[in-house]
């Protein structure tokens, strides 16, 4: 299944007020254009179902989740529960690094067209890598350092 990784260092700030801006859903689609629109279903006990509508290319992509945000382990997991994926899962992770804070968001999916996914997941890949680059900048500001999957983020000197 295709994997797609953003990681990003915001400087300057604690972990506990990046996690509030990312589990911040509803606020996305203010500080970007990648994300249409989400609606929220509180279930309690840090689990929410979500309905997600986000621009890809020259379409939308619309798709519902569960997710379960674990504001002490700083952890938000995610799980298609219906929509425009045959899967989608994945992971939010904020952690402290010095005196800024690392931003990881990794997810698996399927797009459940086996005969054209050589051709699509390579696309839909690099939208969902800019769409998710588009929101920690909206959330995050231009501060934010994104980072190549391939690379970890730097640790900037003050924080060394």
């Amino acid at each position: 299944m295709p994997q797609v990784k953003v990681q990003a260092l915001v400087p300057d700030t604690d972990a506990d007020t990046v996690f509030a801006r990312i589990s911040d859903f509803e606020s996305y689609s203010h500080h970007t254009d990648a994300v249409r629109e989400i609606t929220l279903r509180p279930l309690g006990n840090g689990v929410v179902e979500s309905e997600w509508s986000v621009n890809f290319r020259n379409g939308i992509l619309c798709w519902s989740e569960r997710d379960h945000i674990d504001p002490a382990q700083r952890v938000i997991t995610f799980e298609q529960l219906d929509g425009d994926f045959d899967e989608l899962s994945g992971q939010w992770t904020v952690t402290p690094a010095g005196q800024d804070v690392r931003v990881a968001f990794t997810a698996e999916f399927d797009l459940g067209m086996p005969s054209l996914a050589d051709m699509i997941n390579p696309i839909a890949e690099r939208t969902l890598r800019e769409n998710i680059e588009a929101i920690l900048r909206g959330l995050l500001g231009e501060n934010t350092v994104l980072v190549t999957a391939a690379a970890e983020p730097p640790v900037s000197p003050r924080s060394a």
